[in-house]
């Protein structure tokens, strides 16, 4: 019986640590995605015909 909290405690970190990598991961690629867009915009409208500078 002494196995058992040993054995939670180490699904407890392994399930807490996916977790957190894949939130972390996912807020990254969030950030990068709205700076692509941001950077696409931009250039769209430095393109566009018929604009004011």
């Amino acid at each position: 019986m002494d196995w058992v909290p040993i054995v939670f405690i180490v699904f407890k970190v392994v399930v807490f640590g996916t977790g957190m990598f894949f939130a972390i991961k996912w807020h990254y690629d969030q950030g990068k995605k709205a700076k692509e867009e941001a950077r696409r915009l931009q250039t769209a409208a430095e393109r566009a015909p018929g604009t004011l500078e």
